[in-house]
């Protein structure tokens, strides 16, 4: 039993980082600490900028999400790629409406036809942001998207639909690319390098959608699958919005063919059409395991 009458030590002697920068403001103005050699290290802007501390600003990014996400008690991730150009249905028809050329129609008629998945993923978020919580508190298939417009949209408002939070993943672009106004503002992360941003979709994810998109979602959905594929990363359930889309667009069957793939590396994603689907697909993985 904890004697009471027994003196606590402080949990700690020496001041800070916060308390050490206050006290630096407070310095009397001389030539030595205007200097910029003079600011702390970590309060310098210029210094933290500089070439050379390119691998610092690597681990601070690797780590500021990674410790506010295990704070938000976040265990594991649905993780939905997918394209910023793919509008809600409404917003289709309006496009459509709106084209003025032969090409112009031909591209929003194509835009019109994937708007369903606008849909379906903001269903699939919503399902998926039903999981209930561990005994701990531990939250399970956060939905987390690349916290942009479009498909990205979709998938943070289904979470928003029943009231849970959910993740973005922002980065800085030369055209701006605010966060969707369903990203919960506390776990709305901005990132300046790529590979961090996409080693923080995988980090927590435990299944995976991908909807038609572009050199994004290219680069995103093939990185996973050459990680699984090389055994970098276990298997888990990944599924392809739109087998008529996918196909249209790269001709899986034929790297068989070329022997540049296996036969079994077409099986590390399975096709659906529906939130249903994928929720049905990504339960019986698990309960396989």
């Amino acid at each position: 039993m904890d004697d009471p009458t027994r003196p606590i030590p402080p949990q700690r002697l020496f001041p800070g980082a916060r308390e050490e920068a206050e006290t630096a403001k407070q310095q009397t103005s001389s030539a030595q600490t205007e200097d910029p050699a003079y600011r702390l290290a970590f309060q310098d802007m210029d210094f933290l900028l500089r070439e050379d501390l390119r691998p610092v600003r690597f681990q601070l990014e690797l780590l500021k999400p990674e410790l506010l996400l295990d704070e938000a008690r976040i265990g594991s991730t649905f993780v939905m790629y997918g394209s910023a150009r793919i509008p809600e249905p409404s917003k289709a028809d309006a496009l459509l409406a709106a084209a003025s050329s032969d090409q112009q129609r031909l591209v929003a008629e194509r835009l019109q036809a994937k708007s369903k998945y606008y849909d379906e993923a903001r269903e699939l978020a919503r399902i998926a942001s039903r999981t209930p919580l561990d005994a701990d508190g531990t939250r399970h298939f956060v939905v987390c998207s690349g916290g942009g417009p479009s498909i990205m949209e979709a998938a943070n408002r289904g979470a928003c639909d029943v009231g849970a939070e959910s993740i973005g993943l922002n980065i800085v672009l030369p055209h701006e690319q605010l966060p969707n106004e369903y990203v919960t503002p506390s776990l709305s992360f901005q990132f300046h390098y790529f590979a961090l941003r996409k080693m923080h979709f995988l980090l927590r994810a435990r299944a995976v959608a991908v909807f038609p998109g572009g050199f994004g979602t290219f680069d995103e959905a093939f990185e996973l699958l050459t990680l699984i594929q090389t055994g970098k990363v276990k298997p888990l359930p990944i599924v392809f919005f739109g087998r008529e889309f996918w196909e249209r667009v790269v001709d899986f069957d034929a790297l068989v063919e070329e022997g540049v793939v296996s036969p079994d590396d077409l099986g590390l994603f399975h096709y659906v059409e529906t939130a249903d689907e994928a929720w049905a697909h990504i339960q019986s993985h698990y309960s396989a395991g």
